[in-house]
């Protein structure tokens, strides 16, 4: 063998094994400076191999390949635009965050795409919620709009494939552009929702593209009209037929619509539904749901053509009368309810002026008996010595009507505040206990079915007495309940006597204050009364009233209503039972007598008129039992404590009712 081939054998061998010691290390350190490019790194915590967003957009978001074909021949989209990534509130993360599944690239075959969304917000939020940047903040939202996701409808198993849910968070939220707060792709996921949701409620989107909402989204590009999440919620959407869902819709509705949805709340329908039921009229029942057109459209459901046939759904024997009923009457305005204003108007003058005059009254009356009680003047029981003898104030028949009406006025006042007052916590409390609006409803129309029985009752009774007595009886005399001159001049002298500057004026069977307790319920019936019979057969009132009788018989059924129950709980019960010389309570209705020098003290004009026509000892009686004493004192202080219990919770009402 030539010595020059034998040399260049032994050179090449040595180049050989050299280059076995020095390139392994050299080319570790060229793959160390392109670091983030290799994929055969891996994550020191997780263990996971990392691959970096560029490896995988080298396929993915190649723009000249947006698709590939599955194994089994289906096309599926692959392009992903890398700008929309980097602007996402996701930008920082690797693809392999989400897509965990994702093991190596290239795929040796097609992979199993599962995304977590669920978790990994879990635990990025309990990792960084102590964080003092704040950076991670609204995650906590992100997490309670999960937890609201985990109990509505789309997360439940799809019927067609119980392995899936109805509908994922990328089904919605368009999985590689999700925008932050106020971001163009926020603007821009608004316009496109009604678009999303219709990939799944294919029928429902070609109605809303016919109506006002929908044109004004899909084709004019307005972004503040209605989409589908505005009124179905975004994450704690139900079945539109639960109550569950109509409530929310309906509260939603007021989100654009205010002066509506305050209206709305005004009325009967709207009061029920902010108890939380949905046995009445709502927004969507009106105006239907994804056809919403406005009233001079023809194919509105509000339209004037259309409007007799939307309220036979409920009220099934309407006739044209129903077609004048305000569904919006708003009292307060003047211009386009003038009407309903007046009565208003009236109704809360006649509220202000009787509370204002009573609480006056009550205020000095009360400050005069205190003063004579701390000066010695007032009367006072003597305890040590009590009267054995009594004067017989009321026949039984009386007692038994005074108290029926009093337990069936406070179970009106109590039912019918809740609608009244249905923006507060006790009145839903109240009607839940009830077992819900239509026994509460069931429950007031029977107590007032009693309470104008027993007004009818007493009514006849009243005038029976009279014919009877027709040859003696005087009509302004002084056992007669009708006004006369010297209530007038008690009542001048009641206020000298307040202010110091007279003695106490001397009464007679019936004061001026007791006639006026009388004759209200009077009024009150006949308002009351009248407007709730209107209300109550609807159906039948219209058969000859028009419908914008139902608003006014709403408006002043509720404010006598309102002013019976303050009156009666407040100004009456002072006038009974709290003024220092009857406190705590008098219980005269009920056992029917009362000691016969508090009978002197009260009504002294009567006491000597009988006394004089020597008929005193024909109203003279013994003291009532023990037994009858403990029992009347026990019904008076129940109802005493209702009354006010229900006067408290109309004074918490009326301080909370919304502007």
């Amino acid at each position: 063998m030539p010595r020059s081939s034998a040399l260049s054998r032994v050179t090449c061998l040595w180049v050989a094994f050299l280059s076995l010691i020095i390139m392994p290390p050299a080319y570790a350190e060229a793959e160390q400076s392109e670091g983030k490019l290799m994929i055969h790194n891996f994550d020191p915590e997780t263990g996971k191999r990392i691959i970096p967003n560029e490896r995988c957009l080298t396929c993915h978001g190649d723009e000249k390949q947006k698709t590939d074909v599955r194994d089994d021949g289906t096309p599926v989209k692959i392009f992903v635009h890398q700008k929309q990534i980097e602007a996402s509130v996701h930008g920082e993360l690797r693809c392999n965050d989400c897509h965990t599944t994702i093991e190596r690239v290239p795929h040796r075959k097609a992979p199993h795409v599962v995304v977590g969304c669920i978790e990994c917000h879990k635990e990025t939020w309990e990792k960084y919620k102590d964080d003092p940047d704040g950076k991670h903040k609204r995650l906590k939202v992100v997490n309670d709009q999960v937890g609201s996701y985990m109990q509505s409808i789309h997360a439940q198993p799809s019927k067609q494939d119980q392995a899936s849910t109805n509908a994922t968070c990328y089904d919605c939220h368009e999985a590689h552009n999700v925008g932050e707060l106020g971001s163009i792709q926020r603007k821009e996921k608004r316009l496109k929702n009604p678009e999303v949701c219709g990939r799944c409620h294919e029928e429902q989107l070609a109605d809303y593209r016919t109506s006002n909402h929908g044109k004004a989204v899909l084709e004019k590009g307005d972004s503040d009209s209605a989409v589908c999440s505005d009124c179905h919620t975004t994450h704690a959407i139900d079945k539109p037929e639960t109550d569950k869902a109509k409530l929310a819709i309906t509260k939603n509705c007021g989100d654009c619509h205010k002066e509506a949805q305050r209206t709305y709340f005004d009325s009967y329908h709207g009061q029920v539904h902010r108890l939380g039921y949905t046995n009445t009229a709502k927004c969507h029942d009106c105006h239907g749901s994804h056809k919403i057109q406005g009233e001079d459209d023809p194919t509105s459901e509000i339209h004037a053509n259309n409007r007799l046939e939307n309220c036979r759904v409920c009220h099934e024997e309407a006739n044209e009368n129903f077609l004048t009923f305000w569904p919006h009457g708003d009292a307060d305005d003047r211009a386009n309810y003038p009407g309903l204003w007046i009565f208003k108007v009236f109704m809360q003058i006649l509220i202000f002026s009787v509370m204002a005059f009573f609480w006056v009254h009550v205020v000095l009356w009360l400050y005069r008996e205190a003063m004579d009680h701390f000066q010695g003047k007032s009367f006072a029981e003597d305890l040590d010595h009590p009267d054995v003898v009594y004067f017989r104030r009321f026949p039984v028949v009386w007692r038994w009507i005074h108290g029926l009406f009093a337990i069936s006025t406070m179970t009106l006042i109590l039912t019918g505040t809740t609608l009244l007052f249905s923006h507060t916590g006790w009145a839903k409390a109240v009607v839940a206990f009830l077992g819900g609006t239509e026994m509460e409803g069931i429950i007031h129309r029977t107590a007032a079915v009693f309470w104008l029985g027993i007004f009818i009752s007493h009514l006849l009774i009243a005038i029976s007495n009279i014919w009877r007595k027709r040859a003696t009886f005087k009509w302004f005399g002084s056992t007669s309940m009708l006004p006369n001159m010297k209530d007038a001049r008690d009542l001048r002298d009641m206020f000298k006597w307040f202010l110091g500057r007279g003695e106490r004026p001397q009464f007679s069977q019936w004061t001026y204050w007791q006639k006026f307790d009388y004759w209200a319920p009077f009024w009150g019936a006949a308002v009351i009364g009248f407007s709730g019979i209107l209300l109550f057969a609807p159906e039948k009132t219209a058969l000859f009233l028009p419908g914008w009788m139902f608003n006014i018989a709403t408006l002043i059924h509720a404010e006598e209503a309102l002013l019976a129950a303050i009156f009666l709980n407040s100004v009456h019960f002072f006038n009974v039972h709290f003024r220092p010389e009857r406190f705590p309570m008098s219980t005269t209705i009920f056992t029917g007598v009362i000691p016969i020098e508090e009978f002197k003290h009260d009504h002294h004009v009567e006491y000597e008129r009988l006394v004089a026509n020597g008929e005193l000892d024909d109203y003279l009686v013994r003291r009532p039992s023990r037994r009858a004493d403990l029992a009347s004192s026990f019904i008076t202080t129940v109802l005493i404590m209702s009354g006010l219990a229900l006067l408290t919770l109309v004074l918490i009402g009326l301080m909370t009712t919304p502007s």
